[in-house]
């Protein structure tokens, strides 16, 4: 069955496994499906989509092929996920330059803070 939204992400950053489990424990629906950015290759993708996902620096969001990507990635998956996650989604009113600043920042310490992986675990 094809999943109706695709998360790529950086298979080997601590954080980004940690916050794809979050997500997989609240997608009641199963309707993401999670994509290791080192893997991109191995599924089809919109040809921005891997584009951006080379540049190994956020995650994406694919939906209905258009790609989401740092702040609006995540705050999209939140508002898909329901539930009180999806209250999150109200920071969509912050400016996109004030989000992604803060997103860029924690992205760019994700390893030096949360740590490296050698090999994804999430399957």
């Amino acid at each position: 069955m094809e999943k109706k939204y695709k998360i790529l992400f950086d298979g080997e950053c601590n954080l980004c496994n940690t916050s794809v489990n979050f997500i997989m424990k609240r997608d009641k629906k199963k309707e993401f499906a999670y994509v290791p950015i080192q893997n991109v290759n191995d599924i089809e993708l919109p040809e921005e989509a891997v584009r951006v996902a080379k540049e190994l620096n956020t995650i994406l969001l694919v939906e209905d092929k258009k790609v989401y990507s740092h702040s609006t990635a995540i705050l999209r998956v939140c508002k898909h996920l329901g539930g009180i996650s999806s209250l999150l989604y109200a920071f969509i009113i912050v400016p996109k330059f004030i989000r992604d600043g803060m997103y860029r920042f924690v992205a760019r310490n994700r390893y030096k803070w949360f740590g490296k992986k050698e090999v994804c675990d999430i399957p």
